[in-house]
């Protein structure tokens, strides 16, 4: 019934068994490392050693703004403003691998004579279990996304990986096969049902920048904007300024003072 109960409880995390073994014997140290406000952070790990993170506790940014009841003449967020708050990323890279998470954050709307305007923006706490090994400091970052913008779509075929009946194969439903993620420039490619033999499933030539993950990569106007330049471009210092504004982030890992070995479980 433990088990169970942890399985249903999303908003939790719980050190992993032999990760907790390990603290108790002496053969790791549990640490925690903290960031917030800026989008770009680093998690130091020591030669000769390795980080296992096993969880983090994100409580997103656009927290601690004053919205009014009513429309007025006073300076309020415009739905596009708010909007990036709405959708948050935090990645972590090792220098060999890649961690993206994508949070939606709820906007509370409400509904003034003639107008409705978003009112709170929901920063209650995140939490996320996950398992990321690094010998490598971990680069961190978190963003703002505005834009997935949909540039191909396609009725799936019936092939082998997408049966019928099971699956949108044959299903002549438009899917969205290719999301930008990124800068118009080179855009990020989030591809769908997958890069690998794209034209297998009738959607022409596969595109640059291909990814089978979805997340965005920086740009100001499509892709990943760092919450305190939102804010600096919004409500200036007042905003920038405010600790309930900003986002925070701590990352719960075990720190092992030895040489990572070959299998790690």
């Amino acid at each position: 019934m433990v088990g169970l109960f942890y399985i249903y409880l999303p908003m939790s995390w719980q050190i992993p068994t032999q990760v907790e073994q390990d603290i108790i014997a002496g053969k790791a140290k549990y640490q925690t490392f903290q960031t917030g406000n800026g989008g770009q952070s680093i998690l130091p790990v020591p030669p000769n050693s390795y980080a296992v993170i096993f969880g983090y506790d994100f409580s997103p940014a656009g927290g601690g703004i004053q919205f009014l009841a009513a429309i007025t003449s006073t300076r309020q967020l415009t739905f596009s403003e708010a909007r990036f708050f709405e959708t948050q990323q935090i990645s972590f890279y090792t220098g060999t691998d890649f961690y993206p998470f994508i949070h939606h954050v709820n906007a509370e709307i409400a509904v003034a004579p003639g107008a409705e305007h978003v009112t709170a923006i929901d920063t209650t706490p995140i939490s996320r279990q996950v398992y990321i090994t690094s010998t490598n400091d971990v680069t961190i970052t978190h963003g703002l996304i505005q834009n997935a913008t949909a540039a191909t779509t396609g009725a799936i075929p019936v092939t082998s990986r997408t049966p019928g009946f099971l699956t949108y194969g044959g299903s002549a439903q438009l899917i969205q096969a290719q999301t930008n993620y990124g800068p118009g420039a080179t855009p990020q490619q989030f591809m769908q049902p997958s890069p690998k033999d794209f034209q297998d499933f009738a959607l022409g030539l596969l595109p640059g920048n291909p990814t089978d993950q979805a997340f965005a990569t920086p740009d100001a106007t499509n892709g990943l904007l760092a919450a305190n330049a939102h804010l600096l471009a919004i409500g200036g210092d007042t905003f920038v300024q405010a600790a309930a504004t900003n986002y925070y982030l701590c990352l719960h890992y075990a720190l092992y003072s030895k040489t990572i070995p070959e299998q790690r479980g």
